[in-house]
Formats: structure tokens, C-alpha cells, sequence
């Protein structure tokens, strides 16, 4: 007669016993006995959850060559121990080949643009083909993951190139935009100004006109008889002197040779009587023509 043989079982794995080399049970996770002699453990099954990296080599539909590396989780379904064990001799390679089926399947259908954005689209799709068929043969997949999308080497310095150019032109635009903003500022700032200077000047004139205006009424009313020629005479004359003492005055060694003589203020207001009359006749002449 046989005696028992005790042997252990680790946790998240199963043993295989088979007797004179027929299956006989799945052993979980703990201490069994078995016969020996007759009994034997013919290998464990790892029931963890596993990740495989696949890399896989294809084209684009632009004819670009691209690296794509896919990540997938699998483990041993609990109850189908069995057919993970017998069905398949080497499940890493047959998860390897279903993947490569599945990514050039795709890949060739997408331009190089779109893979970036549809690499969840071609995970999906690996996941769902790998669940049909890993599923008889006791594996289940939990996750199929795109992790890398690597062109060749000249493709990204091109696409880097290209991504370059186009930052350079938006930021050339931009630029242009920003100097046509500050010269129309500057345009708006610059007709403002002259907008305020010529109303300053307006003011100006105003204000001169409104004070000869009261020193001439002041004038004759102080003066019985007196025109207003010869208030306008009186004023230009005191302007006269009033230059020739600021001329006098500057600390500049400047020479300015100006007209003194008492006629220079009669032959300046000359002038601009003839200026005035001269204007005055065509501003009718003007009116006669518009009539």
C-alpha cells in the first residue's frame, strides 16, 4: 500500500495532478496529499494577472512605416483551468499573434495623423478580438493598451519641421497683428493730438480776438474820437517794443537784425490791413461764384 504524500500549493496559483498520466484534479491554493508513485503534480498555473509587450511594425495609410507597441492583460479564467493548461502550449505566442493580426488589420486603413488619435480605437479592437478567442481557451483579457506609436526617425523630424513652421507662422501673424494695432494706435493718438492742438490754437486766437476786442472798446471809451485804426496802431506798437525788449533781454549772442524805425509799425499795420481786404475780397469773390 501507497503512503500520502503531502506538497503545497502557493496562493494565486493551481496545480495540475494527474494519476499514471490522466488529469485527475485542479489542487488550489494550500496543502494537498497525493499518492505517490501514481500521483504526480504535472505543472502550476499561474492565475496573477500577466502583461505581455507587443511590438508591432506596420504601415500607415500614407505609406508611413510606425512601430506600435501594445500592452495586454491577461490571466487564467478560475474555472477553465484546464483548457489553459492542456489547449495551449505556449500562450504568450499565440496573444502575440492575434495582436499583430489585429494592428495591421487597422493600422493600414488610418493615415499617420489619425493613429495618435485613434490608438484607444485599435486597443478596443485588439482587446475584443483577443476576448473571443483566448476566452476557449480558458484566458481572459483585461486590458489591451496602446502605450508607443514610434514612426521612423525622418517622419518625426519632418512632422517636428512642419509643427515648427506652422508655430512660426501663427507667431508672425501675430506679431503683424500686434504692429498693426500699436501704428493705429499711434494714428489715433497722433490725429487726437493735432485734433487738440488745433483747438488750443483756436482758443488761442479766440481769447486774442475777445481781448483786443475789450481793449479796443476800453480804448475808445476812454479816448472820444478815437478809431479803430488807431487802437489796432497803439497795439501793434506796444507788441513792437515788447519784442524788442525780450530780443534785448536773452542771454543768447545770437544777432537779429530787426526793422526799428517808428514807420515799421505803420508799414506792418499797412500789411495787415492790404492782408485783411485782400481776404475779405475773396471771400466774396467766392460767395459770387456760389451764388
Amino acid at each position: 500500500m501507497y503512503l500520502p504524500f503531502f506538497y503545497t500549493v502557493e496562493q494565486q496559483s493551481a496545480a495540475i495532478v494527474q494519476k499514471l498520466g490522466k488529469f485527475v484534479r485542479v489542487a488550489e491554493a494550500g496543502p494537498h496529499l497525493k499518492m505517490p508513485f501514481v500521483e504526480v503534480v504535472a505543472g502550476k498555473v499561474n492565475l496573477r494577472v500577466q502583461q505581455l509587450d507587443v511590438e508591432v511594425e506596420t504601415k500607415t495609410r500614407d505609406n508611413v512605416f510606425v512601430k506600435v507597441l501594445v500592452a495586454v492583460q491577461f490571466h487564467v479564467l478560475a474555472d477553465k483551468i484546464y483548457e489553459a493548461f492542456y489547449k495551449l502550449d505556449d500562450p504568450t505566442s499565440q496573444i502575440t499573434s492575434f495582436v499583430f493580426d489585429v494592428v495591421r488589420a487597422r493600422v493600414p486603413k488610418i493615415k499617420l495623423d489619425d493613429v495618435f488619435e485613434k490608438k484607444d480605437e485599435i486597443a478596443d479592437a485588439v482587446k475584443l478580438e483577443l476576448r473571443e478567442v483566448m476566452d476557449d481557451f480558458g484566458y481572459g483579457i483585461v486590458k489591451a493598451l496602446v502605450t508607443d506609436i514610434d514612426p521612423d526617425h525622418k517622419v518625426k523630424e519632418s512632422m517636428n519641421e512642419i509643427n515648427a513652421a506652422q508655430r512660426l507662422r501663427v507667431a508672425a501673424t501675430e506679431k503683424g497683428e500686434a504692429d498693426k494695432i500699436l501704428k493705429v494706435k499711434a494714428a489715433e493718438a497722433e490725429a487726437e493730438s493735432k485734433a487738440l492742438s488745433g483747438k488750443g490754437i483756436a482758443d488761442q486766437r479766440r481769447a486774442i480776438i475777445d481781448g483786443l476786442r475789450e481793449s479796443v472798446d476800453e480804448f475808445q471809451k476812454s479816448v472820444p474820437g478815437a478809431s479803430a485804426q488807431d487802437v489796432m496802431n497803439v497795439v501793434l506798437m506796444t507788441q513792437y517794443f515788447d519784442m524788442l525788449k525780450e530780443l534785448g533781454a536773452t542771454s543768447q549772442n545770437n544777432t537779429i537784425l530787426v526793422p526799428h524805425s517808428p514807420s515799421t509799425v505803420t508799414d506792418l499795420g499797412s500789411q495787415i490791413r492790404n492782408s485783411m481786404m485782400v481776404a475779405n475780397q475773396v471771400g466774396h469773390l467766392a460767395e459770387d461764384e456760389i451764388q
